[in-house]
This record gives structure tokens, sequence and C-alpha cells, in this order.
């Protein structure tokens, strides 16, 4: 495991390495990948779970033979953190796709609010989005969905393990979920904007921890890279003294 905490001269990537990555917004998944990927100069590398371009956090990045664990990653609880903004509605359930409705929020309350994400609480079924990473025929529905394409998407089982609101300031909700896999963040708002009659879209999200592994102790991208080029400066200037 290459932490903010632990990283020596002893990694072998070829073998096997397991690194925290802190995911900056703007950046895909993939783009973490190509540029570990580079660094290390390893083919395997892989990670446990996509976020989406607008979407910070923890990104668990195997490489070499830990590539065949990821699954075990995979099913872990994650644990979100994020901003939902009330009475707005679009396409892709979050700020990357233009508005298409405005409702007003002044009829809402504290306690209606609260309610309502109740029933968004525990074992729920959950369509998935079109504007996500799910592969319907080999094709992102992301993909179909910015050719105007609605694919019919089977609902699926999640769990909600807890929904804590944090603030409220309307329009928005500040939030902490911590969820099962599978489980999209944007349709829990939509879904909650819908339940309180006006609409809701995912205004920003982080990932703060999966399972027992926690964002505060992960990488940025290109401070990893750094960190690894100095560790390999150090090395090799210790074996000219030798």
């Amino acid at each position: 495991m290459i932490t903010k905490k632990i990283i020596d001269n002893g990694i072998d990537f070829q073998a096997g390495e397991i690194i925290l990555i802190d995911k900056p917004k703007g950046w895909t998944s993939f783009k973490v990948i190509r540029k570990l990927r580079a660094a290390i100069n390893v083919k395997k590398v892989g990670h446990a779970g996509t976020l989406d371009p607008m979407a910070t956090g923890l990104l668990i990045v195997c490489t070499g033979k830990k590539t065949k664990g990821i699954s075990s990653f995979q099913d872990l609880p994650k644990v979100y953190e994020g901003i939902i903004t009330l009475g707005k509605t679009s396409p892709s359930m979050d700020t990357e796709t233009e508005l298409t409705e405005e409702k007003s929020t002044a009829h809402l309350t504290e306690e209606m609010i609260l309610r309502e994400k109740e029933k968004l609480t525990g074992r729920i079924l959950q369509i998935p989005p079109m504007y996500s990473a799910l592969k319907v025929g080999g094709k992102p529905l992301y993909k179909l969905a910015r050719q105007g394409k609605v694919i019919k998407r089977e609902p699926r089982e999640i769990e909600i393990y807890d929904f804590e609101i944090l603030n409220i300031v309307l329009p928005e909700i500040q939030f902490r979920i911590k969820c099962s896999k599978g489980t999209y963040i944007r349709s829990i708002a939509d879904s909650l904007g819908n339940e309180l009659g006006c609409g809701g879209i995912l205004s920003s999200l982080r990932r703060t921890a999966i399972g027992d592994y926690k964002v505060e102790d992960a990488f940025l991208p290109e401070e990893f890279i750094k960190t690894l080029e100095s560790a390999h400066e150090n090395a090799e200037f210790h074996n000219s003294l030798c």
C-alpha cells in the first residue's frame, strides 16, 4: 500500500502495489491511470471504481499482479460528501449538462427535507442514469446520452447505509452518504428533488473513503509522481556514494 504515510524505495509496481490517489476535479479516472502508467512504466494499472470528471476524491489504483484483486476493493462501501442543489434539473442530474427546469424552493422546510431523505435510506431500487459509465452492448451509456439516445435500464438494488444532512442553506444541501457499490449519487440528488416536488441536481461530489481507506492518506496524481521521482533521485544519490 502506497499512501502519503508510506512510500519507500522497496516498492515493486510490476509485482503489484496499491496506490491511494486523490483525483482532481476535471480529470477522468482514465487520465489518472494514464499518468501513473507512464510514471511507473508498468502496463497493468487499473482503478477500483470510476469517479466522474466533476467529482474529486479517493481512487484506489492497483498495479501489476495486484490488479487481480481490484474487485475486492470495488465491493467495499463508499463514503461521499457533496452538495445537492434543489429547484433545478438537468439531463445528467448534475452540472455537466445545461439546466432544463428551475423551480422555487421557498416552500421547503428542514423537516420536509429530513423526512424525504429517509425514504432514500436502506435498501432501495435505483435505475442507472443515462449519463454514466455503465456499458450497454460494449458502449458507455454517457456516449449514447450525448447522441440524444435513451436506452432502457433495469433497476438495481443498492443500499444506502447512512444519509446525513450536514447543512441546509437553500437551495443547497450539504450531505454525507455511505453506500454500497453501484450507487449513483446523482440519482440520489434527482430522487430527493423529485420527492420534494422541485427537482434537484448534484452540484459537487467528493469520495472521502472506500472501506477503511481514507482520502486524507491519498496523493494528488502530480504529487505522487514528484514524490516518486524524488525517491528515485535519493536512491541513485545514495548508490553513488556506496
